[in-house]
């Protein structure tokens, strides 16, 4: 059994960029801010969710923390980065606002009926999915949404 997670758990996942204003400007026309208060010309703070932030931070900041080499997101995958929107037209227009804003499309739309997500790769080469999930299927889980949509179904053709 897994212990729950701490109430007041916040996540912060440190992440290299070649130039952090162009990063910034790029991540802004996908809807993201920033914490003023943990901003500077080394760093930025991304308002990913409530308690969840990307530190956007030059390669320089980023190797201070690190004491291994920093790999080249253009050529080695080292995460991948996901986050939700709140519907199907919100995964599409910001995977459209992310081509727009010098992205390059990763994949396919993926669409899993339950499930719909967009891959782009930023101006550093990370890799991005957002995501749209139906809610039953967060609430119950996916192999749950599925059994109960397919009983759905079934009983529906049978009527």
């Amino acid at each position: 059994m897994t212990a729950p997670a701490h109430p007041g758990r916040m996540l912060f996942v440190n992440m290299p960029v070649a130039d952090l204003e162009r990063s910034k400007e790029f991540f802004a026309k996908l809807g993201f801010g920033f914490n003023p208060k943990f901003t500077d010309k080394t760093a930025a703070c991304m308002l990913v969710g409530e308690h969840a932030f990307v530190m956007l931070l030059t390669r320089e900041k980023f190797a201070e923390f690190s004491k291994l080499p920093i790999a080249d997101p253009r050529t080695h995958a080292l995460a991948l980065y996901c986050f939700s929107a709140s519907s199907r037209a919100e995964v599409d227009a910001v995977g459209a606002a992310a081509l727009a804003a010098g992205a390059t499309e990763a994949d396919d739309v993926e669409d899993y009926g339950f499930m719909y997500s967009r891959s782009f790769y930023d101006l550093d080469g990370h890799g991005w999915q957002v995501m749209w999930m139906d809610p039953a299927a967060v609430e119950q889980g996916p192999e749950e949404f599925a059994a109960s949509a397919q009983a759905t179904q079934a009983a529906e053709a049978s009527a």
